[in-house]
């Protein structure tokens, strides 16, 4: 269907309704050819009386000649079809069949030779999930009717991300019985187009069967894609999603990122998003990769505030990443169960991904008592549910800090001994030197 699609999207724009109302009405068996523009056909035993290209129905070779773009995966053992299904990280092999379909003996008198032939090839860099892939090939020369015949093969994205078709250089090849041969075609056959040939890569193609030939070239299925996984631990030896602990206790968070596609991640940064009433246990942060030999070690700290940048990963590169972090004290808990989730987030050129764990802490408070943040004095405090007021409370915590204690206010009492204090030490100075002066 995808090929029917194509074919209705190339047709003159006076004709694309009437297809439409056609093809809406119909269900086709199989995949309609998508090839171009419509043109006179011939025969392996009747060929074309002037310069023409891939028109034959039935070459003995690859049959119709208008489905001339044929496409498998790169493996001992692949036939070359219209359609095939990719995979990232394999390698896939396009081949493109151009004939001249002038009659041999018009070659003679120069009239059956195509002057300027060449071969141009569209391959998307990106592909959508659920997405045709259009590869499409277009065989031209100045003096063919029609100039320019076009034909494509189809790769289907089935992944649930976007993949790119990445040119295998110096894949592009010439299979002939000409001198070409074996030759390498340049990478404008991806721009304006590459000169076809026989004797040379010239342009000039005499028409016959023996002129023909085979342009074949790779392209490799890159798709970036990573994991990441956060887990908490209370031991420090079993890891978890979710756990529950204790008022003031320490834990340790884990974080394994794993590189799942196929090409290299420079610069993977980390960073942890702590919730109130956990807090960062400073120099604790430790990490493991193939640096470190898969060993923990010690690393910057970070991790909390600016981030981490954990370097660069080859496909099914990894690096496991653990730091402790420290509950708050009972009396910053609210009453009953507090939910602290703690939120990881891996940022690559692949985009980021973020991933969570939970702890859970208990504060048992008499019945009917809460924990709130006293506006006034920014304290917390604990009062019966019945007496919260808005206007000076707030059962958000996090908002409330503890004030420095007063210092001591001096009251008169203190005041006159401070005096009294001061005169008999002046009057001590005072002493001092005279008796010096009388020594000497």
């Amino acid at each position: 269907m995808s090929k029917f699609k194509t074919l209705i999207a190339r047709l003159p724009k006076r004709l694309t309704a009437v297809v439409a109302v056609i093809a809406s009405a119909i269900i086709l068996p199989t995949i309609a050819l998508a090839y171009g523009p419509e043109r006179p056909t011939y025969t392996y035993e009747n060929p074309a009386p002037r310069v023409t290209f891939n028109s034959i129905t039935n070459n003995p070779q690859v049959g119709d000649e208008r489905n001339f773009v044929r496409i498998k995966e790169d493996v001992t053992g692949a036939t070359y079809g219209d359609n095939v299904t990719l995979t990232p990280g394999k390698v896939y092999s396009v081949s493109v069949y151009y004939h001249n379909n002038a009659a041999s003996n018009l070659n003679a008198g120069g009239t059956g030779i195509a002057h300027n032939a060449k071969l141009r090839m569209e391959l998307p860099g990106v592909v959508k999930p659920g997405v045709n892939a259009v590869l499409s090939g277009n065989i031209s020369a100045s003096n063919a009717i029609p100039t320019t015949v076009w034909d494509e093969a189809y790769g289907l994205n089935s992944t649930n991300g976007d993949i790119a078709l990445r040119y295998v250089s110096d894949s592009a090849t010439f299979t002939s019985n000409g001198a070409v041969n074996g030759q390498k075609l340049p990478d404008t056959l991806f721009t304006t187009g590459a000169n076809l040939g026989y004797d040379s890569q010239n342009g000039q193609l005499p028409g016959c069967n023996e002129y023909a030939g085979f342009v074949t070239f790779k392209f490799r299925v890159d798709q970036p894609n990573f994991t990441l996984k956060k887990e908490v631990s209370t031991d420090g030896k079993t890891w978890v999603e979710t756990t529950a602990t204790q008022p003031g206790s320490t834990i340790q968070y884990r974080i394994t990122y794993q590189n799942t596609g196929t090409t290299q991640q420079d610069n993977v940064s980390l960073r942890d998003i702590l919730p109130a009433n956990v807090s960062y246990v400073p120099g604790s942060s430790l990490i493991a990769n193939a640096t470190t030999g898969g060993q923990y070690k010690a690393t910057l700290d970070g991790v909390t505030t600016n981030g981490y940048n954990a370097g660069s990963y080859q496909p099914r590169g990894n690096f496991y990443f653990k730091f402790s972090a420290k509950v708050a004290d009972q009396a910053a808990l609210a009453c009953g169960v507090n939910t602290l989730k703690n939120t990881a987030r891996v940022t690559t050129n692949a985009g980021y991904k973020e991933d969570d764990a939970t702890v859970t802490v208990n504060k048992t408070c008499e019945p009917g008592k809460i924990s709130v943040c006293e506006l006034a004095t920014k304290k917390i405090i604990t009062i019966n549910e019945s007496a919260f007021d808005a206007s000076k409370h707030t059962k958000d915590l996090s908002k409330c800090s503890e004030l420095p204690p007063e210092l001591p206010k001096t009251g008169v009492t203190e005041n006159i001994v401070a005096i009294v204090g001061l005169g008999a030490l002046i009057a001590s100075i005072a002493y001092y030197v005279a008796s010096r002066r009388a020594l000497v």
